[in-house]
């Protein structure tokens, strides 16, 4: 692929497809992206309003002196301040000796490592934007208990969220792979599998559900300290994105007989809601 053959356009477009496919954390179901398209580069703010509940007042017939009153209004800004790149070249001797397409493989590589960067960044944003009040804390899941994880983890989310008023449809939550492995060793997680009930292989990490949340799998998961994980539990109203390839282009480099291409992936992120989001430090031991 010669520079005058490359096309910006279409290559953008690819790479924003492949990253929205391959997104777990911030996907679709997970996130919104209700603002996407109200940015353009990195610096770009999105303003959200929001409309505080009106009163509920009783009224007696004829002596109820209705007042209309000032509806009271809140403003969040969801800021792009993440803007990441890559750049890479292959020499046209390369090229030409290579078997397949170089350049074409080497941007899958790098749709790769933008969902991965973007994946990390959105997951930490949501672990410190919870309501305090729906932190777990640290639950032991013993290895010997093969229920330890759906009855101290998931039955404990969902009661958090329920408490919170959050509704049950659209319910998520995000676990590291040790934690499928042991609702792998529940019944009834496997019922569910095998009645045909456990949503399975529909992309985006998703294996399954189970105490009304949509599961998703995800090593994006991080240790928080010793041997203890990230999970989170809500729903996509909780965390507003905005992502989109702004710039790729391809150029002949002067001090070498190559073609080059680089990219820059613009974001941002804002917990709009956080009471629609639960967490937990879950211990292995």
């Amino acid at each position: 692929m010669s520079h005058a053959t490359f096309i910006p356009e279409i290559w953008s477009k690819k790479i924003l497809s492949a990253t929205e496919k391959a997104l777990v954390i911030a996907a679709p179901g997970v996130v919104n992206h209700d603002y996407e398209g109200e940015i353009s580069d990195a610096g770009d703010t999105v303003h959200i309003n929001s409309v505080g509940d009106p009163t509920i007042a009783t009224y007696t017939p004829g002596s109820t002196t209705i007042t209309p009153e000032d509806l009271t209004t809140a403003q969040q800004s969801l800021v792009v301040d993440q803007a990441k790149y890559f750049a890479f070249k292959v020499d046209d001797v390369d090229k030409r000796q290579a078997a397949g397409n170089t350049l074409s493989e080497a941007m899958k590589r790098a749709s790769y490592k933008l969902r991965d960067t973007a994946d990390q960044y959105v997951e930490a944003l949501m672990r410190s934007g919870v309501a305090s009040g729906n932190a777990l804390g640290t639950v032991a899941v013993a290895t010997a208990s093969p229920t330890a994880f759906y009855d101290n983890v998931l039955v404990p989310l969902s009661v958090l969220l329920d408490e919170a008023n959050v509704p049950t449809e659209g319910r998520f939550c995000l676990l590291p792979a040790w934690c499928h492995g042991r609702l792998l060793r529940d019944d009834r997680f496997i019922r569910a599998d095998a009645s045909g009930t456990n949503s399975q292989a529909m992309g985006n990490g998703i294996i399954g559900e189970a105490a009304g949340f949509m599961l998703r799998k995800s090593n994006n998961l991080p240790i928080v300290t010793g041997d203890d994980y990230s999970v989170i539990a809500g729903t996509d109203a909780a965390t507003s994105f905005a992502q989109q390839i702004s710039k790729t282009e391809a150029y002949r480099p002067e001090s070498s007989f190559s073609d080059a291409i680089k990219g820059l992936h613009v974001y941002g992120a804002k917990v709009v809601r956080p009471d629609h989001l639960a967490t937990a430090t879950v211990s292995k031991t």
